[in-house]
């Protein structure tokens, strides 16, 4: 990507930066509201443990499915109308959930909440790739920042709002905030139209480009990194908790107090590493650090997890510091926003598809080993490949350059 003279932040692109913000406070909230008042939705409609296991893994899933359709709807209409119709996904998929009279229906408005989320994690950095080629370091963080914060909010007020008002008001509330991020996409849309009108011309993405993404050095550290971090977040929100409690003796008040000092480790890494990205001339030290706080993380719950757990547990949820470099790099690393998007499709679509294996490899090793000393070896190992990643990073290049 060629430096781009800075403008003003807010011209002629205020409704596109209220809109990427909006929408990124929606990215995870059908996500976390769920679980914490699965008590209160199985008052109403019968919930086993298969069911709530195939709640579970309809995010992961929904996000990979994007990962591999959302370049292909985008390159057919557009990256703005492809945004409105997640918008418009993410309104129907609580209003959905709150009126189930059953399962199924519970269902399916969980997967147009979860795709339409799945979309707008595939658009977002392209979007900022397009409209902010001058602030990509600083909106990507800004919006990574905000998506921490949608997955750490519902689940703090889910349960005394069910309390009080009932789980379907808590589950269709979270339509508004969709509301609020449509109206300004409908505005960029509006304007995204006359300017094609007036220019007569609308950049697409090829299908040739998307095809050939497996071909690109970058697209494949990207995955392979993005896919690692993935495994490990996943795997860690299921069952950090059961970890802690039998292997350092924490109490259950304790384990969720940990799992929280995981997630909102998130906050501070979102900010950070679009800077780190855009800064340092050799990004694969910096993966190679996540890597590090990784290892001593699990060597810390592997050799001594009842004395300092609460470091261990930092160190861990330090390593995904990943996750924001890595689509901070989907801009940095392709010249053009159709390129943004074909490798975010390309790099989204692989890591939530291995993501969403990681709770279920955990508990088939825990099952088999009966205990954590494999399981955490496992998550150990699966972070080391990150290192792979590193080396290839190491080196400038453009996606688009090694397509040609």
């Amino acid at each position: 990507m060629t430096d781009v003279a800075p403008r003003p932040l807010w011209a002629g692109r205020a409704a596109a930066i209220i809109g990427i913000v909006l929408l990124a406070l929606n990215l995870r909230t059908a996500v976390a509201v769920l679980s914490p008042i699965l008590s209160y939705v199985s008052g109403d409609i019968p919930l086993d443990s298969i069911g709530i296991g195939l709640l579970g893994m309809l995010a992961p899933l929904a996000f990979a499915a994007s990962g591999f359709i959302a370049p292909v709807v985008a390159r057919r209409i557009g990256l703005e109308l492809t945004t409105v119709l997640a918008c418009a996904s993410m309104i129907v998929g609580p209003l959905l959930r709150a009126a189930a009279p059953n399962y199924a229906v519970l269902v399916v408005g969980s997967v147009f909440a979860l795709a339409g989320m799945g979309f707008a994690n595939i658009v977002l950095p392209p979007i900022i790739k397009k409209y902010f080629p001058d602030r990509v370091a600083l909106l990507t963080g800004t919006y990574v920042t905000l998506m921490s914060i949608s997955a750490s909010v519902p689940p703090l007020i889910a349960a005394p709002l069910a309390q009080s008002a009932g789980w379907r008001v808590t589950l269709g509330a979270w339509a508004l905030l969709a509301v609020g991020a449509l109206i300004p996409w409908l505005v960029v849309l509006l304007q995204h139209r006359r300017s094609v009108a007036a220019d007569g011309a609308v950049p697409v993405v090829s299908q040739a480009l998307l095809g050939r993404m497996p071909r690109s050095r970058v697209a494949r550290a990207l995955a392979l990194a993005f896919a690692m971090t993935a495994l490990n977040v996943y795997a860690l929100f299921a069952w950090l908790p059961e970890i802690v409690i039998d292997t350092a003796g924490v109490t259950p008040a304790q384990a969720g107090a940990l799992v929280a000092l995981f997630g909102i480790i998130g906050l501070p890494a979102g900010l950070i590493a679009p800077v780190l990205a855009a800064r340092v001339t050799n990004i694969g030290w910096v993966f190679a650090g996540a890597v590090a706080c990784y290892v001593l993380g699990y060597a810390g719950l592997l050799l001594a997890p009842g004395t300092a757990t609460w470091l261990w547990v930092l160190l861990i949820g330090s390593g995904p510091i990943v996750f924001p470099l890595c689509l901070v790099l989907i801009n940095l690393r392709t010249r053009s926003h159709e390129g943004s998007i074909a490798l975010s499709g390309f790099v989204q679509g692989i890591a939530y598809a291995l993501g969403a294996l990681g709770p279920l490899l955990i508990g088939v090793l825990h099952d088999v080993s009966g205990g954590w000393t494999v399981p955490l070896a496992f998550l150990l190992a699966t972070t080391l490949l990150t290192l792979v990643s590193a080396v290839m990073l190491a080196k400038p290049g453009f996606v688009e350059d090694e397509l040609d």
